[in-house]
C-alpha cells in the first residue's frame, strides 16, 4: 500500500470520525467512494491497531460509487444502544430483542441495503439526541431548529456545545496528521 493512500485515508478517518476515534462520540459514519481506496486493507489495519482502544471499523453498505463505513466504540455504541428509550425506538423499526452488538449493526447494514427509504434511526448509533433523532423522523428532516453534524430538534443549546467539541476534535487530530504525525500515534495506539 502506497505511502500516499495511507495518509489519504488517515486524513479521511480523521476528518470524519475524530470525535468517535478521541473517545466523545459511539460511531461516526463515513462515506467513501467506491474505488478511493483499498478499504479491506485500511479496515483490517485500523481493526488490529484500534482494537486496544476498543475502536472497530466495518463497511454497512456498498452502494453503485460509495461506500458506507462504520466507526465506532464498542463499549459506548453498546451502552448507547443498550438505553432502554433507544432500544425502544430501535425495536419499532423491527430490531430484534437481546442480540449482540455486532447483531444490531447486521440488523443497520440490512435496513441501509433493503430500505427505499434510509433508515434515519441510525442517528442512535451516530450517538445524535434522541429528541433530534425522533424529530427528524417525525418531521421528515424537515421544520428543524439549526443544522450542524446533524439536524437538530431538540435542545439548541446541548447540540451547540457537542458540535463545538467534535470540531475541537477535528482540530485536534487533522492537526496532528498536518504536523507529520501518524493517526496511530496521535491517538496513543503503538
Amino acid at each position: 500500500m502506497s505511502v500516499i493512500e495511507c495518509e489519504k485515508f488517515s486524513r479521511k478517518l480523521a476528518y470524519h470520525s475524530a470525535p468517535t476515534l478521541l473517545g466523545i462520540k459511539c460511531a461516526s459514519l463515513i462515506s467513501v467512494g467506491a474505488d478511493e481506496f483499498e478499504l479491506n486493507y485500511h479496515i483490517n489495519v485500523f481493526n488490529k491497531k484500534a482494537s486496544v482502544k476498543g475502536l472497530k471499523s466495518r463497511i454497512l453498505c456498498k452502494c453503485k460509487n460509495r461506500v458506507l463505513m462504520l466507526v465506532y466504540n464498542e463499549k459506548l455504541l453498546l451502552k448507547r444502544i443498550s438505553d432502554r428509550n433507544a432500544a425502544e425506538l430501535l425495536t419499532k423499526n423491527g430490531y430484534p430483542l437481546n442480540i449482540s452488538l455486532d447483531g444490531y449493526i447486521d440488523f443497520l447494514a440490512s435496513r441501509i441495503k433493503g430500505c427505499n427509504d434510509f433508515p434515519h434511526e441510525i442517528g442512535i448509533f451516530l450517538d445524535y439526541p434522541l429528541e433530534d433523532v425522533m424529530g427528524f423522523i417525525e418531521n421528515k428532516g424537515e421544520n428543524f431548529k439549526i443544522c450542524g453534524f446533524w439536524k437538530v430538534y431538540g435542545s439548541e443549546e446541548k447540540a451547540k456545545r457537542i458540535f463545538s467539541n467534535y470540531r475541537k476534535c477535528r482540530n485536534f487530530l487533522c492537526g496532528k496528521l498536518n504536523d507529520g504525525v501518524d493517526i496511530y500515534k496521535a491517538l496513543k495506539i503503538s
